[in-house]
């Protein structure tokens, strides 16, 4: 768990850099960085796995920058390792093409492009090895002959290393520079309660990620926050002397928080701030509606971004489960999934069930929406389910129109 003074991975910008073995793309990682971040070796193949390090490029700011194995490697275990290779698409924001100017571009370069376009990628072609810039002629025209955004580099001499990084600036997505937790939600002055359990699931001496978020994004607003427990909201509400901007809950506490706060009073859960900033929030609140058209015997995918201790009553393993067999009245075939290890073949699922996914990126919470879109299976957060099985729901999301419109709607 990241220490207030530490930028989450899932809040970095996540620069991943593809290509075909020995292009030179640990090589280019390191000059990129100014440090050994990446094990350099003549030897193709010599990164076997995708490998992921948070650190800083100057004046990019935090990153996760992830090498990756070849895309041309051989053999069963090649293949293994381009498939690895290609999931780290859902989670990048900037993809880097490193081409080699001794193997002009051809079909893998084609699919991976084609694969990265899919996607929705921002890809920057780096052609690498400068000095030996008399053959880089192929490699450039390729690049130019798709619309990429091309530099030529050199990993040893550093030539070219600049204008990649302005690259990278100039050509950050948009969309990743994303919504902040309560942005359009509160202002300068406002007042932010936040509802926040303390039992024995709560780590010990600090906060959670997204309370911590949530807090920091409210002194950006230059609003401030009312930190509570919820048996002490009712009476801290009745204190203030002007009503509050917004109340936000641990979804462990939605029912008790909705009750003590006056109906007037805007009223969500971090849960599901989480999924407004990170994912695709309208997709979230018409997929809860599927838990309505479930039967005995559904499939159903509880899946979770990180690996974590799982305590006696976990809400994925235990509590979930628990609360849909009462909704459907009869027993489900559970599946479960945690960390990076998103199940490609969604098909066979009735429902997915996802964290908040406050340890991953928006590309890569998108990405899973979508794989669940093209499945035609629905798809809904933890905070947007509990806030449905305590009757509150409608209540928790009508902060946000369109998603609240959309759950009406589904």
């Amino acid at each position: 768990m990241p220490t207030l003074n530490e930028t989450p991975s899932g809040s970095r910008l996540h620069i991943s850099i593809f290509g075909r073995r020995n292009a030179g793309k640990s090589s280019l990682i390191n000059a990129l960085t100014q440090q050994s971040a990446a094990i350099v070796s003549p030897v193709p193949g010599t990164t076997t796995d995708p490998v992921a390090k948070a650190m800083e490029i100057l004046p990019l700011g935090p990153v996760v920058i992830t090498d990756t194995a070849g895309i041309d490697d051989t053999g069963d275990l090649g293949a293994l390792r381009v498939e690895k290779t290609l999931r780290v698409i859902d989670r990048t924001d900037l993809a880097v093409l490193v081409l080699d100017p001794e193997q002009e571009p051809d079909q893998f370069e084609d699919d991976l492009l084609a694969r990265l376009r899919e996607r929705g990628r921002t890809v920057i072609a780096a052609v690498n090895k400068a000095d030996l810039a008399a053959e880089a002629a192929p490699a450039l025209a390729w690049a130019t002959a798709h619309a990429l955004p091309v530099v030529l580099v050199s990993a040893v001499t550093r030539q070219g290393i600049d204008e990649l990084k302005r690259l990278l600036i100039a050509h950050t997505p948009a969309d990743r520079l994303q919504a902040s937790v309560l942005d359009g939600l509160v202002g300068p002055g406002d007042c932010v309660v936040l509802v926040v359990p303390i039992d024995k699931a709560a780590p010990k001496d600090r906060l959670i990620l997204p309370q911590v978020m949530t807090i920091r994004n409210a002194l950006d607003h230059d609003a401030y926050t009312l930190v509570v427990k919820e048996r002490e909201l009712k009476f801290a509400l009745s204190n203030l002397k002007t009503k509050p901007k917004l109340v936000v809950t641990d979804s462990q506490a939605v029912l008790k928080a909705a009750a003590d706060t006056p109906d007037d009073v805007p009223f969500t859960t971090f849960s599901i701030l989480m999924a407004r900033m990170k994912g695709d929030l309208e997709q979230l609140a018409r997929g809860v509606k599927a838990v309505e058209r479930l039967r005995p015997g559904a499939r159903v995918l509880i899946a979770e971004a990180c690996t974590h201790h799982r305590q006696a009553d976990d809400i994925g393993k235990v509590q979930i489960p628990r609360w849909l067999r009462q909704l459907v009245g009869g027993d489900i075939d559970f599946h479960f999934s945690s960390g990076p290890d998103f199940p490609a073949d969604l098909a066979s699922y009735d429902l997915v069930i996802h964290c908040g996914g406050c340890m991953i990126n928006r590309p890569e919470m998108l990405a899973r929406g979508l794989r669940a879109e093209d499945a035609g299976v629905p798809m809904v957060n933890y905070g947007v389910f509990l806030s449905y099985v305590h009757g509150v729901i409608e209540r928790a999301l009508r902060p946000f129109p369109s998603a609240y419109l959309a759950y009406l709607d589904a």
